[in-house]
């Protein structure tokens, strides 16, 4: 080998951080069913037409291209709305606002409800006693109805759909990151490391966190699903951002034109972003279902793995 080819293997090798990253997703993928690695190569479409939406759709999301509700044709491969915008272009956008919505509200809940368990499982006393508290409070509370009192009560907005999903979707990920952590820290090497000097931030960070991360991982896609689908029902019911154009806000749309079920309408208008929804909600069950299969060590001493 040359050594200008020597330099230019060394200038794109892969650093070892992120080569041992894609070896454990590689090998966690591998060990996926059928079904799951059928939601990675949908979630993986799907993304993709998020990221490039104005380069595979013709026409702006809210823009007015074509006739009112025009049926496919070449121009507009799956028709138009009642005001003459393209379908296609909104379910591509649309597939960024809902993306967007899940995504925001799962990490946000997911690592935030899940550091306030772990703090409140290890620190104990009267932290814990108020997060679990708090907790139980909001889990014994019927979150879809209070969602929408507090959406007509707060305005439709982006911002305000993310916070009040939020609101109810951090106590369940705390809850159970409290209970392994106490399961975790009375573990002998816990103990050990503690006597011989170690800091409660190297503890959480070296032992703790580690074990903690994989169930959060997987209520993370279990939280992404519930908001799209709460969001696709507030706005269902005429509660999300009229300025968005998220498939729950096309379904609203659709149902609620007069006469969309006494004409062929609904074929172009109602089904894609139906069949959208359902796919992408697809794709997310067969994937948290397989990573709980993997990830989860309660899953895995189950399989006697």
């Amino acid at each position: 080998m040359s050594v200008e080819q020597t330099s230019v293997t060394r200038t794109f090798r892969m650093p070892p951080y992120l080569r041992n990253a894609a070896d454990r997703f590689t090998a966690t993928v591998s060990k996926f069913s059928l079904e799951g690695k059928i939601g990675l190569c949908g979630i993986a479409l799907i993304v993709m037409m998020a990221v490039f939406a104005p380069l595979l759709s013709a026409y702006p999301p809210g823009k007015i291209t074509g006739g009112s509700l025009e049926p496919p044709g070449a121009d507009h491969p799956l028709g138009t709305d009642e005001l003459g915008m393209d379908i296609w272009s909104q379910i591509c956008y649309g597939a960024r606002m809902s993306l967007f919505i899940g995504l925001a509200v799962a990490c946000i809940a997911g690592l935030g409800g899940g550091a306030l368990g772990i703090l409140a499982g290890y620190l104990g006393g009267a932290a814990d006693q108020v997060v679990m508290r708090t907790v139980d409070v909001l889990m014994a509370l019927p979150s879809f109805p209070l969602l929408v009192v507090i959406s007509a009560f707060m305005g439709p907005s982006v911002f305000n759909v993310i916070l009040i999903l939020v609101l109810f979707s951090w106590a369940k990920p705390a809850r159970i990151a409290r209970s392994q952590t106490l399961s975790i820290k009375n573990n002998v090497y816990i103990t050990a490391a503690r006597n011989y000097g170690a800091t409660p931030f190297y503890l959480l960070r070296r032992h703790i966190l580690p074990e903690v991360l994989p169930i959060l991982f997987v209520l993370i896609i279990s939280i992404t699903s519930y908001a799209i689908m709460a969001e696709t029902g507030l706005a269902f019911l005429g509660l999300g951002d009229p300025t968005s154009k998220s498939w729950g806000m096309m379904l609203y749309y659709a149902t609620n034109f007069r006469s969309i079920y006494f004409t062929p309408y609904w074929q172009w208008w109602l089904i894609p972003p139906l069949v959208a929804l359902i796919v992408l909600l697809l794709c997310l069950a067969f994937i948290g279902r397989d990573l709980e299969q993997v990830l989860d060590p309660r899953m895995r001493q189950n399989r006697g793995g």
